[in-house]
C-alpha cells in the first residue's frame, strides 16, 4: 500500500505479507503458479513476490537524488549494493540510505523459517535532498533495534502509549545520526519519523513543532482513532499545517499510527522511476549517467542476492566497516 507524501517527503509504501516457511533457497515453500513473477504487486493475495522470481523483494535497481530510510517492524532484508556493501537487517532495525550520486541496490525478503510462517512488514520511505546534496557520495547508516529509543507514555487513566523514535527528538530521547547529508541532519529540517502504538482508549500528545514544519498522520492499525478531534479510519492519513500540539486518542482496540515530520525543502522535484532531481535535463543525465557507469556496477553473482540462512543481522560497509547490532 502506498500513502501520498509531503515535502520533504516523496513516497511512503508499507509492505505487509504473510509470508509462508521458506524452501532450501529462501523463498516461499508454496506454489507460484498464477502469479506475475516479476512484477507480483496484487493486494488482494496475502503476500506478494514483487520484483522477485524465486526470493520475494526487490533485485538490483538504481536510484539518485534522494534517500530512503526503510524500517522494517517484522521479518528480514537482504541488502547488496553497487558499492560492494552488504548487509542483513529486520526485527525493529532501521536502514538509512543516502543514494546521492547514484547507488545500485537490491533489496531481498529472506524467508529464513523454514518451519514456520515468515511475515513480513516494512515501510520503505523516500525523502528528497536539497539541490545542494543530490550529487553527494552513496552512504548508509544502520539503525538497529537495540539503539534505537522506545518511549512509554501514560495517560491520566495509565493507558499505554509507546513511541520508537528512528528520526527526531520526543522529550529528550534521539536516535543514531542519520547519514551525514540527509536534510534530517540540519537542525532546520525538524524532521521526525515515529511509529506509535496506542492501547484502546489511550490519550497521547504530539508536542508542537516550528513554524512551517508540516506533520502526516498514518493510521495503518485500529479503528476508532480520533486526532486532534477528528476520526481516521484505518488505512487513512491525515496532515496539520499548524504547528500545536496534537492529540491522539484511540479507539476500541489496538492502534497503530506512523508520523512523518519535516520542514519542506522547498525546491523544484522533478521524478521519473528511480531517480529524483531538480529539473528534467538532470533526470535525463540521471539516465545517460547510469547507463554509461552502472552507477559503479554490480560485482555479485546475480541480480538479488541473499545471505547464507543462519547469517545474522549485520552491515558490511563499502570501505570495509562491519557493524552488527550490540
Amino acid at each position: 500500500m502506498n500513502w501520498p507524501t509531503t515535502d520533504p517527503f516523496l513516497f511512503c509504501a508499507h509492505h505487509r505479507d504473510d509470508y509462508p516457511e521458506g524452501n532450501a533457497q529462501m523463498g516461499p515453500a508454496a506454489s507460484l503458479a498464477g502469479r506475475h513473477l516479476g512484477r507480483d504487486f496484487d493486494e488482494e493475495k496475502s503476500w506478494r513476490m514483487y520484483h522477485g522470481r524465486s526470493v520475494p523483494g526487490f533485485p538490483r535497481h538504481p536510484h539518485r537524488g534522494f534517500e530512503t530510510v526503510t524500517v522494517v517492524r517484522s521479518g528480514f532484508l537482504d541488502h547488496t549494493d553497487s558499492m560492494g556493501a552488504t548487509a542483513r537487517y529486520g526485527a525493529g532495525d532501521v536502514q538509512w540510505l543516502t543514494a546521492g550520486a547514484g547507488i545500485q541496490h537490491s533489496e531481498m525478503f529472506p524467508l529464513l523459517r523454514s518451519d514456520a510462517p515468515n511475515p513480513l512488514e516494512l515501510f520503505q520511505i523516500w525523502m528528497n535532498l536539497p539541490r545542494a546534496d543530490k550529487m553527494v557520495d552513496p552512504h548508509f547508516t544502520m539503525l538497529w533495534n537495540e539503539r534505537i529509543p522506545r518511549v512509554i507514555e501514560h495517560d491520566a487513566k495509565g493507558r499505554i502509549s509507546e513511541l520508537t523514535i528512528a528520526a527526531g527528538t520526543f522529550k529528550d530521547n534521539r536516535p543514531p545520526a542519520p547519514p551525514p547529508s540527509s536534510w534530517a541532519t540540519r537542525q532546520e529540517s525538524d524532521v521526525a519519523i515515529w511509529s506509535i502504538r496506542m492501547e484502546a482508549g489511550a490519550r497521547l500528545e504530539l508536542p508542537e513543532v516550528n513554524p512551517g514544519t508540516l506533520r502526516s498522520l498514518y493510521v495503518h492499525q485500529g479503528q476508532g482513532v480520533t486526532i486532534a478531534g477528528r476520526a481516521i479510519a484505518n488505512k487513512r492519513r491525515v496532515e496539520f499545517e499548524q504547528p500545536g500540539p496534537i492529540i491522539l486518542e484511540g479507539g476500541s482496540a489496538e492502534a497503530e499510527v506512523l508520523l512523518l515530520q519535516g520542514a519542506p525543502i522547498g525546491e523544484p522535484v522533478a521524478k521519473r522511476g528511480p531517480f529524483v532531481m531538480n529539473t528534467q535535463q538532470e533526470i535525463r543525465q540521471a539516465y545517460a549517467d547510469y547507463q554509461r557507469t552502472g552507477f559503479g556496477g554490480w560485482s555479485f553473482h546475480d541480480n538479488g542476492p541473499v545471505h547464507e540462512v543462519k547469517k545474522g543481522r549485520f552491515a558490511l560497509h563499502a570501505d570495509g566497516t562491519f557493524d552488527e547490532p550490540v
